[in-house]
C-alpha cells in the first residue's frame, strides 16, 4: 500500500511536466488570443464492443463466448467569469456469455458501474479555485464471486458511495487539476439487506450506511497522447481522521481512447481500487465462503468496435 501513492504520484508528476513543456511551446509559437472560453461545454464518448468465439469439432477444446460491453462518458462544463462547475458522468456495463461442450450456459458481468462528479469552483487567485465537490459511485446489477453462485456480494447501490468535499482546487492548465479538502465527508451504503447483515464494505452488521470523516485529495488529468489518442486518468485518495487515518483509500482510473475514423476505435481502461474495510472473498472448494482481507483490486478492460465522440 504504501508504494502505490508514490507510484501514482510520480505517474501525474511526469505527466505534468511534458504538458508545462507543451504549454510553454505553444506559447512561444502562438499570440495569445481572447479569451472566449465562457460558457458551457459539453460532449461525452461513447463506446460499444462485441466480441463472439464459436466451436465445431476443435481438437484443442474451448468454449463458445459472446461478449460485450458498452462506455458512456458524458461531461458538461460551465466557465463564467470567476466560476467554474465541472460535471462528468461515466456508465460502464459488459457480459460474457459462455457456453461449454455439454450445452452449459453461464453468463458473467465483466464490467459495471456508475460515476458521477461535480464540481464547483470560484477563483481565489490565478489558477486557484476555493470549490466543493460531489461524487457518487455505484452499480447497476448483482454481483458474484464466482460463475454460478446465486447470492450476490455487491449490488445497487450495495455498495454505494458518497464525497462531499470543501477545499482548494489547483488548475494551472487544461491538462491537470488538482483538489485539495482537509474538509470532507464519506457515506459508505449498503442497501441490500443480507450484505448488511454480513457487515459489508465496512459497514456495522445490520446497518445500511457508514460514516467517516476526513481528508481527501483528486487529481485529474487529460491528454492527447498523439492524433487521434487520448488520455485521461484521475486518482481519489482518502483518510478517516477518526479510524485509522493511515489506511488510505485509493480509487485510480486510467482510460486510453483510439480512433481509427469516426465510427471505429478502441479503448482500454484500468481501475485500481485499494480500501481497508473491504474484505475479498475468494473461494475454494473446500471454503466457499473464504475471506482474505484487504487486498488490492485491480481492473482491466480493452475494447475495439464502435465509438463515437461528441463535443459542442
Amino acid at each position: 500500500m504504501k508504494r502505490i501513492i508514490p507510484i501514482i504520484f510520480l505517474l501525474f508528476s511526469i505527466s505534468y511536466a511534458q504538458a508545462q513543456i507543451t504549454d510553454a511551446e505553444k506559447n512561444l509559437r502562438t499570440k495569445p488570443a481572447a479569451d472566449t472560453t465562457n460558457g458551457w461545454k459539453t460532449g461525452g464518448l461513447t463506446n460499444l464492443n462485441l466480441s463472439q468465439t464459436s466451436f465445431s469439432h476443435w481438437a484443442a477444446g474451448g468454449d463458445n463466448s459472446i461478449a460485450g460491453n458498452g462506455l458512456l462518458s458524458l461531461f458538461g462544463n460551465l466557465k463564467a467569469d470567476k466560476s467554474t462547475w465541472d460535471n462528468n458522468l461515466d456508465i460502464g456495463y459488459g457480459l460474457v456469455q459462455r457456453t461449454d461442450q455439454f450445452k452449459n450456459t453461464q453468463i458473467v458481468k465483466t464490467d459495471d458501474k456508475i460515476d458521477y462528479n461535480s464540481k464547483y469552483g470560484r477563483m481565489l487567485i490565478k489558477n486557484l479555485y476555493y470549490a466543493v465537490f460531489l461524487s457518487f459511485k455505484t452499480q447497476m446489477s448483482p454481483g458474484y464471486a464466482k460463475p454460478g453462485d446465486t447470492i450476490p456480494i455487491s449490488n445497487f447501490l450495495s455498495p454505494g458511495y458518497i464525497i462531499l468535499a470543501v477545499g482548494l482546487d489547483y488548475q494551472p492548465n487544461k491538462h491537470l487539476a488538482l483538489f485539495l479538502a482537509p474538509v470532507t465527508g464519506r457515506i459508505t451504503i449498503v442497501k441490500d439487506t443480507l450484505l448488511s447483515k454480513k457487515g459489508s464494505y465496512g459497514v456495522t452488521p445490520g446497518k445500511h450506511s457508514r460514516k467517516e470523516f476526513g481528508g481527501y485529495l483528486r487529481m485529474t488529468y487529460k491528454l492527447d497522447l498523439m492524433e487521434n489518442v487520448a488520455l485521461q486518468a484521475k486518482a481519489d485518495f482518502f483518510s478517516n481522521y477518526l479510524k485509522n487515518p493511515q489506511n488510505i483509500v485509493v480509487n485510480s482510473e486510467c482510460l486510453i481512447s483510439m480512433k481509427v475514423n469516426k465510427y471505429i476505435g478502441a479503448t482500454l481502461g484500468m481501475t485500481l481500487i485499494y480500501d481497508d474495510a473491504v474484505k475479498i472473498k475468494e473461494p475454494t472448494e473446500t471454503d466457499p465462503n473464504r475471506i482474505v482481507g484487504p487486498k488490492i483490486q485491480f481492473k482491466e478492460l480493452l475494447g475495439i468496435g464502435f465509438s463515437y465522440k461528441f463535443k459542442s
